[in-house]
Formats: C-alpha cells, structure tokens, sequence
C-alpha cells in the first residue's frame, strides 16, 4: 500500500543535514542500479521545500508541543515524516504483516531516511547513540520526539535503557533500533548483535522484524539513499534529492514472542533470517559475507 501525500507537522529524531556539497559517486554495487536523474529545477525545488519544512517541523515543537497530549505528538511526527519523504521524491510503500503496537521493531539499515520511514508507518522511539544527545539542535529535537539515548560501555546505563524501553512497550508505544549497529548500501545485511534486543526479552514483548529497501521507479534496487561508507550526510542528501523518484518498500515480518528464557542470540538470527527472507534472492550472495561478520565478540547481557 502506498502512502498518501500528508500535510507537515513535526520532525522525528535524526540529524537535519547540512548544506549539501555535490555527491561523490560511490562504487557500483552489483544488483544496485544508479537512479534516474531529477532535472535541476526539481532539485532546487525540493532543497527549498526541505529547508521551510525544517524550519516548520522546529517551530511546532517549540510552540505546539508543550501544549497538546503526547498522542498527539506521535500523530504530529508520523504527517513531519510523511510529508519529508514526499519532498524528498520518496514513495512509501508498505507490505507484510500490520505493525503491533508495544514491539520492539528491528530493521535493517541503510540510510539516515529509514527512521522516517518507519516513522510515516508507524511511529516509534529510537534508541540511539548518546552523543546525538549534545548535537546542537539536532540532540534537541531528538529528545522531543522520545529518542532513548544509549551510553555504550555503561552497564548501569543499560538497566536504565532497559527500564525507560519497557514503560514503553507497556504503554502500547514502539521503539525501534537497527541491530547491525551500522549501515550499508542496501545490498545486504549484516550480523545482528543481540545484546539491543535484551530490553524487549526483559519485559517479555515482542521483536518484530522490519525489512527495508530503497527501490527506482523501475522496481530495481537503488542506491540513492545510501549512507554507507566515506559518504557524508550532506552527500547521501544530495544523492536522494537528485533521484528522480524512490520507493522506500518497508515490509513486515510476523512479531516474535519474547520470554525470560528467551536466548537473545537465537533471537538476533531469527529476526535477521525474517529480515533476509522478506528481502528476496537479490540479498542472498551478500548473506554469506554478513554472516561471516557475526564471528565478532558479542557483549555480555547488562
């Protein structure tokens, strides 16, 4: 199903990107072809559309948030999120199973742009790094839109991560991370680590896989948004924006229950092996090279 063109609201929580410098070409991917070409008047365009929904998207969590319900937040960042990715040329479309609500959502990732793609679906806390959380601006409004900030190497933190993630998820709320801890071009996915799935085993809900791929209006992969690499943010910006049309496809898999016993290893695989197999054929060269990744120290249980 495809997203309706929404009206603007309010940002969620990811870095707003800087001034875009003209886009490096990156090497080729096998299977991923170059996008087609937005002229230059389209580009101009959607950088002017960009920078007035920013600077909307701010003024409303200064002025708007404080005075409505957090509902109504939720609802306020699905429409920011839908209509960024509608300035950006990009269309959501949206297969599989129906997001439940108070699951923990695990995607593969890719680009910056998936947070807003999970968001315009449904929406979601992120749990992210906690240096976002002293970015001018950007660690502000992250922390308005209920990011969960994570201090890696902190064990004390992690219980505190642990309980902020269960009121949550028993609240109804979704919290999303991306267990790859890192992106890629999109042409395959890597080793899960299983330690930021524990939140969702401690207070016994669900993990509900999420798989995500970036697409031409021709149905073949694309590599626009990739923010992978040496590439910077400016870059992968200006690399979506002169696409001329993308289909972010975000398909869900069936949640996985959760139990005290639940084996957080043997969680992390089946949610990759849900992600890989709603992803197709096009990801199965690229899966023996991820896998050969997950030979890495995996971090004990906080």
């Amino acid at each position: 199903m495809n997203a309706p063109e929404p009206a603007a609201d309010i940002p969620a929580p990811t870095p707003a990107a800087p001034t875009p410098a003209a886009p490096t070409p990156a090497a080729p991917t096998p299977g991923i072809r170059p996008a087609a070409a937005a002229p230059r008047l389209l580009r101009g365009w959607r950088y002017l559309r960009l920078a007035v929904h920013i600077l909307q998207g701010v003024l409303v969590t200064t002025l708007v948030y404080p005075l409505v319900p957090r509902s109504a937040h939720q609802r306020r960042r699905r429409r920011w999120s839908e209509t960024l990715l509608h300035i950006l040329g990009i269309r959501l479309q949206l297969e599989g199973a129906p997001i439940a609500p108070g699951c923990l959502l695990v995607a593969n990732h890719i680009s910056w742009v998936d947070i807003f793609v999970i968001n315009a679906a449904a929406p979601a806390a992120f749990v992210s790094k906690a240096e976002v959380r002293g970015w001018p601006l950007i660690g502000w409004l992250a922390a308005k839109n209920d990011t969960i900030f994570l201090r890696r190497g902190s064990r004390g933190h992690a219980r505190v991560i642990n309980a902020e993630t269960a009121a949550l998820l028993d609240a109804g709320d979704n919290v999303a991370l991306f267990p790859e801890g890192t992106t890629t071009d999109g042409s395959h996915v890597l080793h899960f680590h299983g330690a930021l799935l524990q939140p969702a085993i401690a207070c016994g809900h669900a993990v509900q896989p999420l798989a995500l791929s970036y697409h031409g209006a021709d149905g073949r992969f694309s590599r626009a948004p990739a923010y992978d690499g040496e590439l910077s943010l400016a870059q992968s910006l200006a690399n979506i924006i002169a696409a001329r049309t993308t289909v972010a496809r975000l398909q869900a898999a069936a949640p996985l229950p959760t139990a005290a016993a639940t084996d957080r290893r043997a969680l992390a695989r089946a949610a990759r092996a849900a992600i890989v197999a709603r992803l197709g054929q096009d990801y199965a060269e690229g899966q023996h090279a991820a896998m050969s990744s997950a030979a890495r120290h995996e971090p004990s249980a906080p």
